[in-house]
């Protein structure tokens, strides 16, 4: 089963990217630092707009950068492309092969912006089409739903963050990384346990707040791509205003709900929906929350900036067991290709 394997290489992948891309990473942040960018602009789709969720949190958190989100239709459809002239634009895309991303770093590049690219393929078209190329250096990844390949594209995000801050405690942090990750795929064994449970579920709503607003994105693409159901991703707030209304007894929530700024929130909107009745499947590294939840899945406790890296891993072994639980196929799933090109 790849996808178990390959779930199962992410703290090597980590590893592997702390070791051999720094020095890269160091260049493209000092590069960054000449152009003095205004803003940033990230072009990605699927789980590689995620990433660059997680980069509007972590660069507006560390570094003050506001980042936005490119909308490639400017580009594509309409042929009206934003001022990127005082920007830096980013291409994430595992495959390097999404054209609408090499459109909007194409005509960035011609404005005059910085632009860099975070792919799997140093050879890639998107790779060519930018400045500056950050490799995710995961080898090749074969099941059709991403996985090593997203903590891959965080972790080289929150590397260019703290080049770019220069912080001994961020760099700290990075360090701890991979045994982060291996602690954290070594607590998702008991998920096998109770996923059997869960898979008459034809629905799913994925909450997370802050820095973990990405991991519930995530997440719930995962549990679409591979179990077909309807799943939703939502900022805590966001669920709040309106989406809440669906949740009643028995309703399945899952909530990614580390300890951190954002934990008061999470902890919150866990007591209420608890109230309403739903199964509460939390991704949690707090002792308390976890155990009042219908079914935990513990973390280990990281800096609130980083854990969006690891708090994903126990979601995509529950979306795993979901689809195995089902009797699907997981590294080919129905009406999905590993490269998905749109312009």
């Amino acid at each position: 089963m790849l996808l178990k394997s390959e779930i199962a290489q992410q703290p090597a992948v980590i590893s592997r990217l702390l070791d051999e891309g720094a020095a890269a990473t160091q260049a493209v942040a000092a590069a960054i630092r000449d152009f003095d960018p205004v803003f940033a602009c990230i072009a990605a789709r699927g789980t590689s707009d995620h990433a660059a969720i997680y980069a509007q949190y972590l660069f507006g958190a560390v570094l003050q950068m506001p980042v936005m989100l490119a909308t490639p239709s400017l580009h594509t459809v309409y042929a009206r492309p934003p001022d990127f002239s005082k920007a830096l634009v980013i291409g994430i895309s595992q495959s390097g092969k999404a054209e609408d991303a090499r459109a909007v770093l194409n005509d960035a590049r011609a404005q005059g912006a910085l632009t860099l690219a975070i792919t799997n393929y140093e050879d890639s078209p998107l790779a060519a089409a930018a400045e500056r190329h950050l490799p995710l250096r995961a080898e090749e990844e074969f099941s059709v739903a991403a996985t090593k390949t997203y903590t891959a594209q965080l972790t080289v995000i929150a590397m260019l963050a703290s080049a770019l801050a220069d912080d001994e405690e961020l760099r700290s942090g990075l360090m701890s990384l991979p045994g982060l990750a291996r602690e954290t795929l070594d607590l998702t064994d008991g998920i096998a346990g109770w996923a059997q449970r869960y898979r008459a579920m034809d629905r799913l709503t994925v909450l997370g707040r802050g820095f973990n607003y990405a991991t519930a994105c995530e997440i719930s693409l995962k549990v679409k791509e591979l179990t077909y159901i309807a799943s939703e991703g939502y900022s805590e707030a966001d669920f709040r205003h309106g989406p809440i209304a669906v949740v009643q007894r028995g309703y399945p929530l899952m909530l990614v709900a580390p300890q951190g700024k954002a934990g008061a929130a999470m902890r919150d909107i866990f007591s209420v929906v608890e109230e309403k009745g739903a199964e509460t499947l939390l991704i949690s590294d707090d002792e308390d929350l976890l155990g009042e939840a219908t079914q935990a899945m513990r973390i280990p406790a990281a800096p609130e900036w980083l854990s969006p890296i690891i708090a994903v891993m126990p979601g995509q072994v529950f979306a795993m067991r979901q689809a195995l639980a089902r009797g699907y196929e997981v590294d080919k799933p129905r009406g999905l290709s590993k490269v998905t090109i749109t312009e």
